[in-house]
């Protein structure tokens, strides 16, 4: 078997390059395509999007973003939902969202797909943390845990599916 050498993209190089499907993310210099998501993933991040918003946009707290590309610390990811306290999205000048954010989100959310390494996708959640996002959240759907990382706090994991996300999404709120 004849192996391709790898060609090494630079972080601008990466970001001129088109956009794949599904999304590819620049981490430590490689290039690493996002797995397709699947079902169970797909419906959790279609569900959880909107009631974020729901939650926290009308009240001009926050808005949740499904896979935004965040360009960051030497690194480019698209994480599953990202959100963004109010006066940290960036805009336009006529107000309008701006098509590039160049920050890390406040609370960045993932989802586990079945053949994702847990570590990888808590690598880019402890990224996140270290350029100033105040929460992430790792989502085993397997395993029908959340993992809940903060700065400079243990992490928590709730794993009772009864718990109700909009419940706990009410009082992340306030972590914002």
């Amino acid at each position: 078997m004849v192996q391709t050498p790898t060609q090494i993209l630079t972080l601008e190089e990466f970001l001129e390059q088109p956009e794949t499907e599904p999304a590819s993310e620049y981490i430590d210099g490689k290039i690493i395509q996002k797995p397709m998501p699947q079902g169970e993933h797909s419906a959790i991040q279609t569900e959880l999007a909107p009631a974020i918003n729901a939650a926290l946009r009308s009240k001009r707290i926050a808005r949740a973003f499904s896979e935004l590309r965040c360009t960051f610390g030497g690194r480019s990811i698209v994480a599953d939902i990202g959100v963004f306290t109010w006066e940290r999205i960036p805009r336009q000048e006529n107000g309008k969202v701006a098509n590039v954010f160049a920050i890390a989100p406040d609370w960045t959310i993932e989802i586990l797909s079945p053949d994702q390494s847990q570590t990888k996708v808590t690598k880019n959640i402890l990224h996140c943390l270290k350029y100033d996002s105040q929460m992430g959240w790792l989502i085993d759907p397997e395993e029908q845990s959340v993992f809940v990382y903060r700065s400079e706090q243990p992490t928590d994991v709730f794993d009772k599916p009864e718990i109700n996300l909009l419940v706990f999404i009410s009082c992340s709120q306030h972590e914002l």
